[in-house]
């Protein structure tokens, strides 16, 4: 019993620390597509630990870093152990698995709250999307390699469920790569590869506005990348979700397409009221194609994983139309005669 608690805590330390390393490659890749490397772990750090203003990253400022860095994944390693006893808790009494939500969410407002006490350089440097998006990354980071390490634990939790985000991932990824294939193909037809996921990269993490001229670089494209990739798996899990609901009532099964176009109108409603001429450049049909093709391979899919979906959907159709002409007037077209006692 000793052993495997060590082991629990081990695990969550070691989740903990990947999570940390999510966050801390996500702030790289944010600093670096803006030209100031390192910029977040220094502010932070200035402002965190020695109470001072931002300084200019040089041999005397590299401890800065090196001090958030460490307080950073000693803080994360600490957050890990912490929800993996909270995990293991719930395990034998169900009514504690509500506070791992609001573990997580109060994880999300200290983190918030404290960016804002510490003033405008840190607010300037990690605003409030940013540090969510990459809490976010870190909890499924987290999460998922915890569960791998106790697979007897996530089954208990989460038991059916799991199947679930699991088709749901591999879901998200297949989208994910089709649309980021498509775009290649076509920058790579226009003469200017990657250039697509570089300009949205470029409006994402300049503050959501196009600079004057960019260039393509490995930073804008991993960071966009990254957000499209995690964009995408959050979309297949709830249309994972509506798969297993469908499995109950066939039509339900519609709303994966009604989710689909829903998660593509909100792309390209955000990216208009972002930038108009980055919307006109990448081409309303460019988009459309990618995520036409999208849609049927992830259709595809779940008609694999969940046979005869299509057909049930009619079926399900059928039956309600039968149902609604039963319930209707009688043959004669007439309201159905009322009997009443003599």
């Amino acid at each position: 019993m000793r052993h495997s608690r060590t082991r629990l805590l081990i695990d969550g330390a070691v989740a903990g620390l990947i999570g940390g390393a999510v966050i801390a490659v996500w702030f790289f890749i944010f600093d670096a597509a803006r030209g100031e490397p390192l910029k977040t772990p220094e502010i932070l750090s200035a402002a965190l630990l020695h109470g001072s203003g931002p300084q200019t990253l040089s041999a005397t400022a590299w401890p800065l870093v090196g001090g958030y860095l460490l307080a950073h994944f000693v803080a994360f390693a600490i957050i890990g152990a912490v929800a993996a006893m909270l995990m293991a808790s719930a395990q034998k009494h169900s009514e504690l698995f509500g506070t791992l939500f609001l573990f997580t969410i109060g994880f999300e407002v200290f983190f918030i709250a404290l960016v804002m006490l510490l003033g405008p350089a840190a607010q300037a440097a990690v605003s409030w999307w940013k540090g969510m998006i990459g809490n976010l990354m870190a909890t499924v980071a987290m999460l998922a390699y915890f569960f791998w390490r106790q697979p007897v634990l996530a089954s208990n939790l989460l038991g059916p469920w799991m199947g679930v985000v699991r088709e749901g991932v591999i879901t998200g990824v297949i989208g994910a790569v089709i649309v980021a294939a498509w775009f290649l193909v076509a920058d790579v037809i226009a003469g200017h590869p990657f250039h697509t996921p570089a300009l949205l990269g470029a409006i994402i993490f300049n503050g959501f506005s196009r600079p004057s001229s960019f260039a393509v670089t490995t930073a804008l494209v991993l960071g966009y990348t990254g957000l499209h990739f995690f964009a995408f798996i959050m979309f297949g899990i709830a249309a994972s979700i509506t798969m297993y609901a469908a499995e109950r009532e066939p039509l339900i099964a519609l709303g994966v397409v009604v989710l689909f176009l829903w998660f593509e109108l909100c792309f390209a409603g955000f990216l208009t009221f972002l930038d108009q001429a980055a919307f006109h450049q990448i081409g309303w049909w460019n988009i459309a194609g990618g995520n036409i093709v999208a849609l049927a391979a992830i259709i595809g899919w779940y008609e694999y994983r969940h046979p005869r979906v299509v057909p049930r959907i009619f079926e399900r159709w059928e039956e309600l139309k039968s149902e609604g002409s039963a319930a209707g007037p009688d043959s004669h077209g007439g309201p159905r005669a009322v009997p009443r006692n003599v």
